[in-house]
């Protein structure tokens, strides 16, 4: 015997995680464009001077 309704609760399950992955990343995506290019620099000078800080 098959269950039919297996299979199309688990496609409807495949594509609504599909769907959430994809929002996620639309959201990272446009939060991270907001930027301005001096708060990216900033951003940068910060981390490479915190690795620094570790590797000392």
């Amino acid at each position: 015997m098959k269950a039919p309704g297996l299979w199309k609760a688990l496609g409807v399950a495949g594509f609504l995680g599909v769907a959430a992955t994809g929002a996620v990343i639309v959201r990272s995506e446009r939060r991270r464009r907001s930027y301005t290019p001096e708060e990216i620099r900033e951003r940068l000078h910060r981390r490479l001077e915190e690795a620094r800080e570790e590797r000392s």
